[in-house]
């Protein structure tokens, strides 16, 4: 009779005992992006479908949860939704870092595996951060810009939102042109990365300024509405048209041997696809690939694409 109490007692006692380091039987993750308000973003949706849906068809233990929203409100009320849902990691791109730096303080703490990507939180509160070169994209469209050139002549500069990665980005475009005493620029406005608004700011600029020999816009969706300015204008005297992100419009424009737009400089929303693959791995205690530690901060490279490479960063059927 002893012996049979023993183990019933020694199994209740294991049923208390916690499954620390024991593989969960699924490992939910929330994907939190702003929704799709153009078309870098609705290329950040798209990545991270397509990077779920693959990662969940190879493993039956992820469970992916992807939401998309409006504004910075609406997000954290998405974050507290997935927290409800019991995640086991959160991968976040905040629509503003000061609104969410909060909710994704709480996530963090309670231990939910985090991956921050793209928009740094004023104090840090992840497992992760992962981004593109944002400095680098201006330092590597300016120095492209002047070689193209021939260190002289007009540039005008549209700018995205008045946020940090734009400052960034701005500066170190104006680091490098200012050693080419020879360019100057002649104007530099933000067109928030809207095709609308870099439409009507390069309506203005074209007004004002009767020669432009460059125009640097940071981004592929405020390419479209240069252009569009240019060709309505009738104007010949621009040359050089450099936009930024490397959407499929533009890569395609290059492939062609469009003689305006010649390059654009890589700013993937494949990033977001990236932090996923983070977050698995983090959640399931794994490293990536041969690493002994797993990244805690990865900034992915500002890469110039020309007509030679263009091939290798065209996806013909993303969003973006």
């Amino acid at each position: 009779m002893k012996g049979v109490l023993k183990v019933i007692t020694m199994s209740i006692i294991l049923m208390m005992v916690p499954l620390t380091g024991m593989a969960a039987d699924k490992y939910k993750i929330g994907v939190s992006v702003p929704s799709a308000d153009h078309g870098w973003t609705a290329g950040l949706l798209w990545w991270a479908k397509k990077a779920t849906d693959e990662l969940a068809a190879k493993d039956s233990q992820l469970e992916f949860f992807v939401v998309a929203a409006s504004s910075g409100t609406k997000q954290v009320g998405d974050v507290e939704d997935l927290m409800i849902k019991g995640i086991n990691a959160l991968v976040i791109l905040p629509h503003n870092p000061a609104t969410l730096q909060k909710v994704i303080e709480e996530a963090y703490a309670e231990g939910i595996y985090t991956v921050v990507v793209d928009r740094e939180l004023a104090n840090p509160a992840q497992d992760v951060f992962i981004a593109g070169d944002n400095p680098g994209l201006g330092r590597v469209g300016a120095e492209w810009l002047a070689k193209e050139m021939g260190d002289k002549g007009n540039i005008v500069v549209l700018e995205g939102m008045q946020i940090p990665i734009n400052k960034q980005r701005v500066d170190a475009f104006n680091e490098v042109i200012s050693k080419h005493s020879g360019i100057n620029i002649l104007d530099s406005q933000p067109a928030d990365w809207s095709t609308q608004k870099a439409l009507s700011v390069m309506e203005n600029f074209l007004q004002k300024h009767k020669k432009i020999d460059a125009v640097w816009c940071q981004d592929d969706d405020m390419l479209k509405g240069v252009m569009q300015a240019i060709k309505e204008s009738g104007r010949t005297d621009i040359k050089t048209v450099l936009g930024g992100a490397g959407s499929k419009d533009i890569i395609k424009m290059v492939i062609d041997g469009d003689p305006v737009v010649r390059a654009t400089v890589t700013y993937s929303p494949s990033m977001i696809a990236s932090g996923i693959a983070l977050a698995v791995a983090g959640v399931k205690d794994e490293t990536l690939g041969n690493l002994y530690h797993k990244p805690t901060r990865l900034i992915l490279g500002a890469e110039l694409v020309t007509k030679e490479n263009a091939k290798d960063y065209y996806y013909p059927d993303s969003a973006y």
